[in-house]
């Protein structure tokens, strides 16, 4: 089932949906929506940067909302990026500059392409902070990095042959492959012997660190608690 995550109303009546269902108990959870840096600072209808809101905060509200429906030893995979930690040449001074920022679009972002690795960073914050909550319930929560793939529609159609060579030719080690990417999504999820839990895992079923920066527990706690703010009217 796909559902719409720019919208906190639609996350809101999918979970009404789901509930009144006879679905039953969910094992795995993709959260998998990306808008790239193409975006040109539009917002939602809720007020947010359609970046932030549609990587993020609409995942956010749905594995909250989700979370007493997940099965025992359930799978939740977060599609991050290793753009979170993005190359230096694209973004020399890339620093957490807050939640708040990110979450309403203004002038200075709304002209870079810096919002998608921040809300990629997001993904990952959100991921780790995420195994801190759920505690001891048995759930496996874990990031994925598919790596460069434009041929999935990435960017909405709108990267273009020029973005895809430089990409190539100066960071050939971020290209992914779609089939080993998709496959190593779909073991992480069905693999019964697989038991990572906030972990970092890059184009296969090995599991990577991630950048120093995305271990900063003070800026994913202020992420968790904003986010948790900004969709408090929405639980279902």
């Amino acid at each position: 089932m796909e559902i719409d995550t720019s919208s906190l109303d639609s996350v809101k009546n999918f979970v009404k949906n789901y509930k009144n269902s006879s679905y039953g108990k969910i094992y795995s959870l993709v959260c998998n929506a990306a808008i790239a840096g193409q975006s040109k600072g539009e917002k939602t209808k809720e007020g947010f940067d359609d970046i932030f809101a549609t990587n993020h905060l609409g995942h956010f509200l749905l594995v909250n909302s989700l979370l007493p429906l997940m099965e025992e030893n359930g799978r939740i995979i977060v599609v991050s990026s290793d753009m979170h930690d993005p190359p230096k040449l694209m973004h020399p001074n890339f620093e957490w500059i807050g939640a708040e920022k990110l979450a309403k679009t203004n002038e200075e972002l709304s002209k870079s392409s810096v919002r998608y690795p921040y809300s990629k960073l997001c993904n990952v914050y959100f991921t780790y902070e995420l195994v801190k909550k759920i505690g001891d319930k048995k759930l496996f929560v874990n990031a994925f990095n598919p790596g460069f793939m434009p041929e999935t529609g990435l960017g909405g159609g709108k990267i273009t042959p020029e973005n895809v060579k430089f990409v190539k030719e100066k960071f050939p080690e971020r290209v992914g492959d779609l089939d080993k990417s998709s496959q190593a999504l779909c073991d992480l999820i069905t693999m019964k012997d697989l038991k990572a839990n906030g972990k970092f895992f890059d184009r296969s079923t090995k599991s990577i660190k991630t950048s120093e920066l995305s271990y900063n527990e003070k800026n994913a706690k202020e992420l968790w608690d904003l986010s948790e703010s900004y969709v408090k009217n929405y639980y279902e």
